[in-house]
């Protein structure tokens, strides 16, 4: 069948020999090339269908994606301009990674905006686990090692992917092997990374699920991608939500109380650093986790796939802080007591130089202005005290989970 791209179509289905619409008279082929055959999939802001490339004598698969927005007239629409033509550079950049969709075309056509890309042929994460059900640890292992080496390669041209999850995550079907090789898509919501950008906050972009804490914020790190790859595991080993695995009162995961099969230790204390909420806790490279993940033992697949060739380290991979130690809870609140002092001098300096009387004329008028000096030891004194509380609370905190 041969479907047509008109969003207004009362009736897209048409045969295959169609060069035109019978229902509404547009045009079939896209760039006298590609022809849509079924829709796959709807985001909000594009329509994917499943395509075929009538140039190529074996008439090849491939997928259409059309610009699409749902908001059409609001605020959104130039952000989704925005992303739609991002996502169309991004694999243009990236594309020639064998793991990573290629960019085929990318066009305006009867005042639409396509991309064409190579199709990937076989199912998403979210698919195989409905299908096979949970992933054991050799799995886990394996993924973890395909998909941190593909975003080594992105965070290296400086793209944060922003949206890791099984949905975008596909086994490349592979009549050779038992398992085919994994292919990380939909850069959509992807980020290039410059000097001046991570320091900015930006637009909250991602699945709510997966998305780490500081993305929320609009602060995309490459750390952030590392934290939605550990989130995409831990659900791909419980089935259970990720939501269902986080218990935001304790501000602790509790994915360990939903696996359905046991996993190594050392294998588990990567994950949960994976998944520190706070970045600075959190594995800050792809090669960091790589390192610790190549400290374990070699494991063995089903099919005698041999997970990867490393030494065995005896040293174990250290645990993440779950909660901290008085020494720790002072260092970190004098490191908290400085930011606020310099934050204080900062706002001191620019305060006093607004109210110098020459710089502002109402100050003639003022005969006593305050004692700065005097307003400094208050705050001081202000900080001191917040400080305290927070020493008593982590304190408290501390005893009560001992």
């Amino acid at each position: 069948m041969s479907y047509c791209l008109n969003p207004s179509c009362p009736n897209p289905q048409n045969t295959n020999s169609e060069k035109f619409c019978l229902s509404c008279g547009s045009k079939l082929l896209l760039k006298q090339r590609y022809r849509a055959m079924k829709p796959i999939g709807q985001g909000g802001f594009s329509r994917t269908f499943l395509a075929r490339d009538e140039d190529k004598p074996s008439l090849p698969n491939c997928v259409i994606k059309q610009f699409y927005p749902q908001a059409q007239g609001t605020s959104t629409l130039p952000k989704a301009i925005e992303l739609f033509n991002q996502e169309a550079m991004r694999l243009d950049e990236l594309g020639k990674h064998r793991q990573i969709p290629e960019l085929l075309a990318y066009f305006t056509q009867d005042d639409r905006q396509y991309l064409v890309q190579e199709f990937i042929d076989g199912l998403n994460l979210a698919q195989e686990l409905n299908q096979n059900g949970v992933y054991n640890e050799t799995q886990i292992q394996q993924l973890l090692n395909e998909l941190l080496r593909i975003l080594q390669f992105c965070h290296q041209k400086q793209v944060i992917h922003r949206d890791i999850k099984p949905e975008n995550i596909i086994r490349r079907q592979n009549p050779l092997k038992m398992r085919g090789q994994i292919v990380l898509v939909d850069f959509g919501a992807s980020k290039v990374v410059t000097q001046t950008s991570i320091h900015q906050t930006g637009t909250s972009i991602g699945t709510p699920e997966y998305v780490a804490p500081e993305q929320m914020r609009g602060k995309a790190l490459f750390a952030s991608d590392i934290y939605s790859l550990a989130v995409t595991c831990i659900h791909l080993l419980t089935a259970r939500s990720p939501f269902d695995l986080y218990d935001i009162n304790n501000d602790v995961w509790l994915w360990r109380n939903y696996l359905k099969v046991s996993i190594n230790d050392n294998l588990g204390r990567i994950l949960d650093k994976m998944l520190a909420t706070t970045p600075a806790r959190r594995y800050q490279t792809v090669d960091d986790v790589l390192t610790d993940l190549n400290s374990l033992p070699t494991l063995i697949s089903h099919s005698g796939t041999v997970t990867k060739p490393v030494q065995t380290s005896s040293n174990p991979i250290p645990s993440p802080m779950i909660s901290s130690s008085p020494s720790q809870i002072d260092q970190e609140l004098e490191e908290m007591k400085t930011i606020f002092m310099k934050g204080n001098k900062s706002h001191n300096k620019s305060h006093n130089k607004s109210h110098n009387p020459s710089n502002n004329s109402i100050n003639n008028n003022s005969s006593n202005p305050p004692d700065p000096s005097t307003q400094q030891s208050a705050k001081n004194s202000r900080i001191d005290d917040e400080l305290e509380e927070l020493r008593a609370k982590y304190q408290n905190n501390n005893n009560n989970n001992s």
